[in-house]
């Protein structure tokens, strides 16, 4: 027998219910809304912070590996080799910045609250399970005290 291999409808369908897929598109909405927070974070307080060393702007940093190197305003090279380690540190700051939060401020206390919640779900299942255990013992007893009455010749009349 030929098994019938689903349409790729179906298939495309399947894929769209499973619950990965909404939750992924949860974090990618949460996470374009959460960038103007982290930007906000960094332009207000990152970069008064680093500009109290050097300047505020961090994409001004650079090194030039080929001398003379010059930059128009525009951002355009105009002669030599300049490598702009300044804006990789900055996003490099905004990444830490954003990971950070999203940690302290989301994964950590959801990851707390589940703990919690999966200590509080065992502890009422060990509850049952005890109370189980001994209603089992109990009838155990009941029942080798009514198969030692019957063999005593008790009829308990």
């Amino acid at each position: 027998m030929s098994e019938k291999k689903p349409s790729v409808w179906e298939g495309f369908k399947a894929f769209l219910m499973r619950g990965n897929v909404v939750d992924l598109a949860v974090a990618v909405v949460i996470g374009a809304a959460f960038t103007n927070i982290v930007n906000a974070v960094v332009k207000g307080m990152i970069n008064p912070l680093v500009g109290a060393i050097g300047t505020k702007n961090l994409d001004s940093y650079s090194s030039c590996l080929e001398d003379p190197c010059k930059v128009a305003a525009d951002g355009t090279v105009q002669s030599g080799i300049p490598i702009m380690w300044g804006s990789v540190l900055g996003a490099t700051l905004s990444f830490v910045i954003t990971a950070a939060v999203v940690y302290f401020l989301m994964v950590l206390p959801m990851s707390k609250y589940l703990a919690r919640a999966e200590a509080r779900r065992k502890a009422k299942e060990g509850t049952h399970e005890v109370i189980e255990v001994t209603e089992l013992e109990v009838l155990k007893e009941i029942r080798d005290a009514l198969v030692a009455q019957r063999g005593s010749g008790h009829d308990g009349r």
